[in-house]
């Protein structure tokens, strides 16, 4: 894009999507995009294809539409590629997308309007709806001994989830599925640390946000389906559930204490140890994840998780 003078102008939205081996996904987010992007906003479309397999940089540049690809050869997290995104971005704003993530139509608008709105609110994030369209949480109070005590209780959804209500709110965090990003804010912090390789990493970069001054918003009438799910098939989950427990404890002691991260470890143990129990006596339940869980909880540096599954790529890549 140029202005009159031939000089190229900044648009104000950079749609950001990072892709592993997602390539019909991210061919439905992009065409998502399309549908709900707001008339009269100038944008750009980044993709980060983080070395995938599938098929999907080739399904990028032979799609016709006009995107900037950034086609990776070594397997990188998301925190680290969602900050590159950022860094290469022109927008003022950056909508951090994941590759099954499907923006409805009017939730740009709607995201962009509330940080408009709000000179001193970093991030938006949408209510997110599952592969049924139905509600699910995606804002929450930050981790800590206090939240994790409520977990153990099992009363997170009254007093933890914060994407409630019909009007837009402030919220500790947002999932990072889908989130509009002030991309001065997030240079002014650093952008998300890369040794959160995945999960826990947008809770630590709002966090940072929060600690300079910043707001997180929850944007109830954007709206933006995302298709992840969880697999009950232990040995394919196995990586996520050791990245995530690694990666909350990883929080816990970037921001709290060790007592504190040692606490969170216990309760949430004890929480997932109940579930996996009643699960026993429940059909259908999946007692053996709760398991897994309970242990990872405890042990959250034992086991090989998605970093170690990208490691393992690369040196097969490289070979």
């Amino acid at each position: 894009m140029a202005d009159y003078r031939g000089v190229a102008v900044a648009p104000e939205l950079s749609y950001c999507v990072v892709n592993t081996n997602g390539r019909e996904h991210l061919l439905a987010c992009l065409a998502a995009i399309e549908r709900a992007h707001p008339a009269g906003v100038d944008r750009e479309v980044l993709v980060l294809d983080n070395a995938s397999e599938d098929g999907s940089a080739e399904a990028v540049r032979e799609s016709g539409r006009e995107t900037r690809l950034i086609a990776l050869e070594r397997r990188a997290g998301k925190a680290e590629n969602d900050s590159t995104l950022m860094r290469e971005a022109r927008g003022r704003y950056c909508l951090l997308l994941n590759e099954d993530s499907e923006l409805e139509p009017g939730a740009p608008g709607a995201l962009l309007d509330a940080l408009d709105a709000d000179p001193e609110a970093a991030a938006a994030g949408p209510q997110l709806l599952d592969s049924e369209r139905q509600p699910v949480p995606c804002a929450w109070r930050f981790p800590g001994v206090g939240t994790a005590l409520v977990g153990a209780l099992f009363l997170h959804r009254a007093l933890i989830v914060q994407s409630k209500g019909g009007v837009v709110r402030p919220v500790d965090w947002a999932q990072s599925s889908a989130l509009l990003v002030r991309r001065q804010a997030a240079g002014q912090v650093g952008y998300l640390d890369p040794g959160f390789f995945v999960y826990y990493d947008e809770c630590d970069f709002e966090k940072r946000l929060h600690d300079a001054g910043w707001r997180v918003l929850y944007v109830p009438s954007a709206r933006a389906v995302h298709r992840d799910k969880l697999s009950t098939d232990l040995a394919a989950g196995l990586p996520r559930i050791v990245e995530f427990h690694r990666n909350r404890d990883r929080y816990m002691r970037k921001h709290h204490s060790a007592a504190a991260a040692l606490a969170v470890r216990a309760l949430t143990a004890w929480s997932y140890g109940l579930r996996a129990l009643a699960a026993l006596l429940i059909r259908g339940r999946p007692a053996r994840v709760y398991l897994a869980h309970a242990r990872q909880s405890l042990f959250p540096g034992r086991g090989a998780g998605l970093r170690e599954a990208a490691d393992r790529f690369n040196r097969r890549a490289a070979s």
